[in-house]
């Protein structure tokens, strides 16, 4: 197969859909399905009181070679320009072999709180002690994922202090495999509740998963040959706007915002848990103390641009709405993942790919003629535009830099009236 199909963003959606068929082991029904959406009698299974459906566009970011494969990406997301974006960067970054990545594996933590405690560090001495028996009891409740090679790896035990005295917290570390992993590591940190509170004194409250994920961690690099991104001056531009975003957080802010408008799109459309894994990014970018990218940038000895993101991307193939909601499945199938870190890996290879294309246009023609090209078509639907005239509207609207509902409707008017004049 092939990630690169020239004139992809030319074609109907219904054309695009076939094409992405044609390269990937997508059926009729698997057609079907993303074609038809999530329906009511679906919707009611997977969350409470359901009343009607709140959908999002879905569209395919094409280009993509990762770690040598020819990637199609499914990326859910209402905001103009993201997938446009992904795509051209994942083009600008095939001359450089495309995208590389690693990871820790799928490990998240579970945190057992015990408070009222006189002696805490002899308590985190005592649970120490017990370790191997507390791993053995966690074990036991999820056999069939010990049996895949997951389950509890270690216990960690940290005393922590706090205006209400001091803390004895116990971090259960889990490898939770093809899972997310929240079911069950909090099912374990619930059975071990007890059993801690005999063994240090005191009474736990909490106890449920981290979701800063910095034991499952995703990792990307890139090589962008200068002369694909526009030359030197341009190499030199995006290193010195990501250095701003490394050491001002107001700059960081935006800057892993652009990140995660790739990650939380591709999160998105497989169904997974958007709101985990953006408070697992962002809490890893403030690890320091400090908020920062989550994203680097060199100059290699060629003259080359560099790119590196290390994140947390805690996601699962089985359980929640992955294997629930026929669109994530389809999705799922069309990036061809074969498990949880698989797909975690590729996640971050289009947060990478999302935050270049972001930092060269600012290093180059600025921000906004790409993306306001593209929201000067969503004005134009707001102001009425209909079929051809669109495109027409949007187009006038970009080239005067004049995008506003106002100015759609006097430029709909003005061309209605063009076209009843030719009849």
């Amino acid at each position: 197969m092939t990630s690169r199909i020239p004139g992809f963003y030319k074609l109907p959606p219904n054309e695009r859909l076939k094409a992405v068929a044609e390269q990937v082991a997508v059926g009729s029904e698997e057609i079907s399905q993303v074609e038809r959406g999530l329906v009511l009698d679906q919707a009611e299974k997977m969350v409470e009181n359901v009343i009607g459906m709140f959908q999002v566009p879905l569209g395919i970011a094409t280009n993509f070679v990762i770690d040598g494969q020819e990637v199609l990406i499914p990326m859910a997301t209402e905001e103009p320009s993201v997938i446009a974006a992904a795509s051209n960067g994942a083009r600008m970054a095939r001359g450089g072999g495309g995208f590389l990545t690693s990871s820790t594996g799928p490990v998240m933590r579970a945190q057992i709180q015990a408070t009222g405690i006189d002696d805490p560090f002899a308590a985190r001495q005592a649970i120490l002690l017990h370790k191997d028996e507390l791993m053995a009891m966690a074990n036991e409740l999820d056999p069939m994922l010990v049996k895949y090679g997951g389950g509890v790896k270690d216990i960690e035990v940290y005393v922590i202090d706090s205006r209400l005295g001091p803390m004895v917290v116990t971090h259960l570390i889990v490898d939770c495999r093809d899972a997310m992993g929240a079911n069950a590591v909090n099912t374990m940190a619930e059975a071990l509740a007890p059993r801690i509170e005999q063994i240090a004194g005191g009474r736990v409250y909490l106890r449920i998963i981290s979701n800063l994920a910095d034991l499952r961690l995703a990792r990307a690099k890139a090589v962008f040959r200068a002369e694909d991104i526009g030359g030197p001056e341009v190499v030199d531009g995006i290193i010195l706007a990501a250095e701003l975003a490394v050491v001002d957080p107001y700059r960081a802010a935006t800057h892993n915002k652009g990140i995660m408008n790739g990650v939380t799109a591709v999160v998105l459309a497989t169904g997974n848990d958007t709101r985990a894994v953006e408070a697992g990014a962002h809490s890893y970018a403030s690890r320091t103390g400090r908020y920062m990218s989550l994203t680097r940038y060199e100059r290699n000895r060629d003259g080359d641009l560099v790119g590196t993101i290390e994140l947390p991307v805690a996601v699962g193939l089985v359980g929640g709405a992955t294997r629930v909601h026929p669109v994530a499945k389809t999705a799922v199938k069309i990036l061809a993942v074969k498990s949880a870190d698989d797909l975690s890996r590729k996640i971050a290879a289009v947060g990478l790919c999302q935050n270049f294309a972001a930092l060269r246009a600012l290093a180059s023609e600025g921000i906004q003629r790409g993306h306001m090209s593209l929201h000067a078509r969503n004005v134009a639907v707001q102001a009425g535009a209909k079929c051809d005239l669109i495109e027409l509207v949007a187009a006038r609207m970009a080239a005067e830099r004049r995008i506003n509902v106002d100015r759609a409707a006097e430029l709909i008017r003005e061309l209605e009236d063009r076209g009843q004049e030719g009849v």
